[in-house]
C-alpha cells in the first residue's frame, strides 16, 4: 500500500512544484487541501483541476470563512491583541484553523504525513507544524522548501516544464500575498527597501484615504459579549459583517499598516497590511470597553492582549496557555454589549457615538459642572493615603539631609 500525504494547497507556484515533487521523493499519493478563508473566489477558481493537472489524487476545498471569523477572530479581538502595537494578527489566526482542517482531511482519507509550502525564513513553518504536533503528533510532516534544492521561481518553473505540468505563475512575482477575510498581506519586492514608500500597486483592499471621499460616513455596531453581531440596525452573520465592513472601510481607506515587524524566527521583515473592516470593529469595541471595563479590569485586559498577540503570532494556538487567555477575555468581555457608532474618514475610524446597559460612565459624576454627588474635599483623603510610601520616604529623606547638616 503506499503512502499518502495531505498538502496544504493554494494554486499557486510553489504547491504546484510540491505535488510532483512529493510523488517522486517520497512514493506517495498527494491528496490537496485548499482552505476557503475568505482570500476570493478568483483564487480559488479551478484549484481542483490545477492540483489533478499537477498529479494529485484528490483534491479538497473547505469553506471556513464562518468559522475562522467566529472561533478564531472574534476570540482574538476580545482579548486585545495586537502584535508589535500594529499587527492584527491576519495571517497567524488563519494558519491554526487552516492546520486543524487539514489534520481533519488527512485523517478522513487515512493520510500517513502532512505538507505545507513555507519556506525555513518564515513564521508559517511554525504555526502549521505546531498545529500538526497538537492535534496529529503521529503523522510524519515534510516541508519540501527545507529539503529540495530549488531556490528560485526560475528553478521552480522549470522543474514543471520538465514535468509538462501548466503554470499560469510567471519568472517574476512583484509581491509575496496573503488574504483572508480579515486581511492582506504584502511582502517582497520594492517593499523590502526600507527608504522606498509603500508602493501604490501593492494595495488591494483599501483605497488611499488621499483619494477616498470628502465627505465622512457614520457605520452603526450592535456588540454582544465583545462581539459584532449588527451594522446600521441589519443582523449579519460574523462572516458576513465583515465582508461588508471591509468593503465600507476599503473605499475610506480605513486599515492600512507599514511596518517592520520582528519574526519569529529572528530577522526583522516588512509588511504592508490592510484590515479595514478589521479596524472599524477594533476601534469601535476599544470605545465600548472604555466605558464598560473598571479601572483594573481594562488595564488587565491590555495585559492579556500583549501575551496573547505573541502566542498566535508565534503559532501558539492549541496551547493551555491560549486556552487559559481566552476564559479569562471571555469572562471581560461579558459585560461588553452596547451600540458604538464610527465616522469613517479619509483613512481613520473614529468612534464618536457610545451607549451600553453596562456602561460605568456617569455624566453627574463626571461634569466640570455643578453637581451634588461628588465633595471634592473628599479628594484629600484619598490622595494622602494613595502618596503615603512617597510621603514616608520624603520624610526620611529630609530627616538624613538635617541629620547631615546638625
Amino acid at each position: 500500500m503506499s503512502r499518502k500525504v495531505v498538502l496544504a494547497y493554494s494554486g499557486g507556484l510553489d504547491t504546484s512544484a510540491i505535488v510532483p515533487w512529493l510523488k517522486e521523493n517520497h512514493d506517495c499519493e498527494v491528496v490537496c487541501f485548499a482552505a476557503d478563508v475568505g482570500q476570493g473566489a478568483d483564487e480559488l477558481a479551478g484549484i481542483e483541476d490545477k492540483a489533478i493537472q499537477s498529479g494529485a489524487c484528490d483534491c479538497y476545498v473547505v469553506d471556513l470563512k464562518r468559522e475562522f471569523v467566529r472561533d478564531y477572530v472574534f476570540p482574538t479581538i476580545i482579548t486585545g491583541g495586537v502584535y508589535e502595537g500594529r499587527y492584527l494578527l491576519g495571517t497567524a489566526m488563519a494558519r491554526p484553523i487552516i492546520a486543524k482542517a487539514q489534520v481533519e482531511i488527512a485523517h478522513k482519507v487515512g493520510a500517513d504525513a502532512l505538507a505545507h509550502g513555507c519556506t525555513g525564513k518564515g513564521n508559517d513553518q511554525v504555526r502549521f507544524e505546531s498545529t500538526y504536533n497538537a492535534l496529529a503528533p503521529e503523522m510524519e510532516v515534510i516541508a519540501p522548501w527545507r529539503l529540495w534544492d530549488m531556490r528560485s521561481r526560475e528553478d521552480l518553473l522549470e522543474y514543471l516544464a520538465e514535468r509538462n505540468i501548466k503554470c499560469s505563475a510567471t519568472a517574476k512575482k512583484i509581491y509575496s500575498r496573503d488574504r483572508n477575510l480579515w486581511h492582506v498581506s504584502h511582502e517582497g519586492g520594492a517593499i523590502e527597501d526600507l527608504w522606498s514608500p509603500p508602493p501604490d500597486d501593492a494595495w488591494m483592499m483599501t483605497v488611499s484615504p488621499n483619494d477616498a471621499p470628502d465627505e465622512p460616513i457614520r457605520v452603526m455596531l450592535d456588540f454582544e459579549r465583545g462581539r459584532p453581531t449588527a451594522v446600521d440596525g441589519l443582523a449579519m452573520e460574523p462572516d458576513e459583517l465583515l465582508a461588508h465592513l471591509n468593503d465600507l472601510g476599503g473605499k475610506h481607506g480605513v486599515g492600512r499598516v507599514d511596518m517592520v515587524e520582528n519574526r519569529l524566527v529572528g530577522m526583522k521583515s516588512r509588511g504592508l497590511y490592510e484590515t479595514p473592516g478589521g479596524t472599524i470593529v477594533l476601534e469601535a469595541l476599544r470605545a465600548l470597553e472604555e466605558i464598560v471595563l473598571d479601572r483594573e479590569t481594562l488595564h488587565f485586559r491590555e495585559h492579556l492582549g500583549l501575551t496573547f498577540a505573541e502566542l498566535v503570532y508565534n503559532g501558539r494556538w492549541f496551547t493551555p496557555m491560549r486556552e487559559a487567555i481566552s476564559a479569562a477575555a471571555e469572562s471581560i468581555a461579558s459585560q461588553l454589549d452596547g451600540t458604538i457608532v464610527v465616522e469613517l474618514y479619509k483613512g481613520h475610524a473614529t468612534p464618536v457615538q457610545r451607549s451600553s446597559p453596562n456602561s460605568l460612565y456617569a455624566e453627574e459624576f463626571a461634569t466640570f459642572g455643578p453637581d451634588d454627588v461628588f465633595d471634592q474635599k473628599h479628594s484629600e483623603g484619598f490622595i494622602r493615603l494613595l502618596s503615603l510610601p512617597e510621603r514616608i520616604a520624603g520624610l526620611k529623606r529630609l530627616e538624613a539631609e538635617q541629620g547631615a547638616q546638625a
